[in-house]
């Protein structure tokens, strides 16, 4: 320890003796997370073969929960391959009678196309579906090279829709896809024909302290199962985790994926209100990544062509809890933002 920083612990009162130790405390813990989390690699990668593996047994079981794709594609962008799946439409549409672009559906966190295992009989009955593994997270996409900004978060996903045969899409973000689909539409634009966001982060308000504290352990991979997956049930109003397949791929990914990501930035209300496309926002009424009443307030004030929906009760984990309610209220904002 310096001298400075010693000699001025000493001439702390003795009842302040526990800021000595606390003091000291956090500084060992900021040295062992980041020599623990320290790596040459500036890409999202895994941490062994038996991680990797370990992830694939994951993911191979929760996408089994899905309807089968109509195709798998891996597209090439600057930024590496990313991986889309297409499922067919099933229904007839919005009820409308005019054709409806598809909808391209972006994961939470960690949580890969299987995320979407619930909605997807659902949504499919409004038209054709994608999916997408996000870059640099865990899933089935492969990041080459860095992403270092929000523009080149957007640059990647915008690439990804040009390489496929539709001119425009419906977005539907969950959690930090929801965020992900706003940079888009800040950035890249041209190809969204609506924007539907399900509980985003750092969108439409902060992230409380509490959720910040308790999410440092899970983000830890040396530590048991049992922290991730007690963190992981929080978000999700308390439901047990154990022994479910979506739930057992994002603790996989969790423990064995290595981000290499910039911190997603809140985004500001001056920029929102620069979003020419119509918006729905679904905000969890008891969501634990952000005050929802303030979140639900800013959305309605300041989003140009935004409606607004929030669920009483509902948790972050409200793709799964509500999946019809969800179907319904996006083939409807479909049907009248056409």
């Amino acid at each position: 320890m310096h001298d400075w920083l010693a000699k001025a612990l000493d001439r702390l009162r003795p009842s302040s003796r526990w800021l000595r130790i606390v003091l000291v405390g956090c500084g060992l813990g900021a040295l062992v997370i980041a020599f623990a989390l320290r790596t040459p690699s500036p890409v999202g990668h895994w941490d062994s073969a038996n991680g990797l593996d370990r992830f694939r047994r994951a993911y191979t079981a929760a996408f089994a929960e899905m309807p089968a794709p109509a195709e798998s594609l891996d597209v090439r962008t600057d930024f590496g391959i990313v991986r889309v799946y297409r499922f067919a439409r099933t229904g007839t549409g919005t009820g409308t009678g005019d054709p409806v672009a598809p909808l391209m559906l972006l994961p939470g966190r960690a949580s890969a196309s299987p995320v979407w295992a619930d909605n997807l009989p659902l949504l499919t009955r409004i038209g054709d579906v994608y999916t997408i593994d996000l870059l640099g997270e865990p899933g089935a996409s492969v990041q080459e090279r860095p992403i270092e900004s929000d523009a080149d978060q957007a640059e990647w996903l915008h690439q990804t829709l040009q390489a496929l045969p539709a001119e425009k899409f419906h977005l539907v973000g969950l959690s930090i896809g929801g965020w992900t689909a706003v940079n888009l539409g800040l950035h890249r634009p041209d190809q969204i024909a609506s924007m539907t966001v399900i509980d985003p982060v750092h969108v439409f308000a902060d992230m409380p302290l509490g959720t910040i504290v308790r999410s440092i352990p899970a983000a830890l991979p040396w530590l048991p199962r049992s922290w991730r997956d007690s963190f992981n049930s929080y978000t999700a109003g308390g439901a047990p985790v154990e022994d479910e397949p979506v739930a057992d791929m994002i603790e996989a990914g969790m423990q064995h994926y290595r981000l290499r990501l910039p911190q997603p930035a809140r985004i500001s209300e001056e920029r929102l209100g620069g979003l020419d496309m119509p918006v729905l926002a679904i905000i969890a009424g008891e969501s634990v990544m952000h005050d929802s009443q303030a979140a639900a307030e800013t959305a309605e004030r300041v989003l140009p062509r935004g409606t607004v929906r929030v669920y009483p009760g509902a948790s972050h984990a409200v793709n799964g809890e509500q999946p019809e309610q969800i179907a319904d209220d996006i083939a409807t904002f479909i049907a009248g933002s056409s």
